[in-house]
């Protein structure tokens, strides 16, 4: 069953002849329960289409569909909504409030949603606690380490219980051994909590943990291997 079906996308930037054509007609289909690594070269259009997936930015022609919901017709509220219900997102540089605590940082998208808080501090501690954080809870992010600053990012990411996740990066500041502990939480969540993972990459060596890898080039698709089962 498709979560995400894109048809025929195309990204264009500027007018005239100034035009930029950063998506050529994509077409892709991602399953629910599948961890996607999108890799490819600066410019191959893999952050474009990202953000499209994100409802970050919107596509020039083409239909994005989100679980049976054309999202090319969403206004910029519903789309809004649909980030703030359905997808979660991990980025390379954290985006952790600096002087908060990981326990504060986590529940942040839940005070959006406006969940009481005896519930929004349950589900927080327990998003911790399956990234190894729980004893963790009151330091602030700039008493931890790198890892365990994009830990407590995946965890405010997965705390709203997101369909998709979407990570752009998210080994790109950390070191090896860092960057193995973050790929293994990823690869856990995504068959253990059936989390759909789309991850941007420019690392073939994490992109191992994704069970599908997808190249892009110059705008289009250049390869799309799926793990045998």
């Amino acid at each position: 069953m498709s979560l995400i079906k894109l048809s025929n996308i195309h990204k264009r930037y500027g007018k005239g002849t100034n035009v930029f054509e950063a998506l050529k007609g994509v077409s892709l289909d991602i399953e629910a329960g599948e961890f996607v690594a999108l890799m490819g070269p600066s410019g191959s259009g893999k952050s474009t289409i990202a953000n499209i997936l994100g409802c970050l930015d919107s596509p020039s022609s083409g239909v994005y569909d989100f679980c049976g919901v054309n999202v090319s017709e969403l206004n910029i509220k519903q789309k809004a909504l649909l980030r703030r219900h359905y997808i979660g997102f991990i980025f390379q540089g954290f985006n952790l409030l600096p002087r908060t605590t990981a326990l504060e940082n986590v529940e942040l998208p839940l005070l959006y949603r406006q969940v009481p808080k005896k519930e929004r501090l349950r589900i927080s501690m327990e998003a911790l606690e399956l990234v190894g954080l729980d004893k963790w809870c009151n330091h602030s992010s700039n008493e931890l380490s790198g890892g365990q600053q994009q830990r407590v990012a995946i965890a405010r990411a997965i705390a709203s219980k997101p369909l998709f996740l979407l990570a752009d990066e998210p080994t790109g500041n950390l070191d090896t051994k860092r960057s193995v502990e973050i790929m293994e939480i990823l690869q856990n969540l995504n068959k253990d909590s059936k989390i759909t993972i789309l991850m941007v990459t420019h690392e073939s060596d994490m992109a191992k943990y994704a069970s599908r890898e997808i190249v892009f080039l110059d705008g289009k698709k250049k390869s799309d291997t799926k793990e045998d089962s």
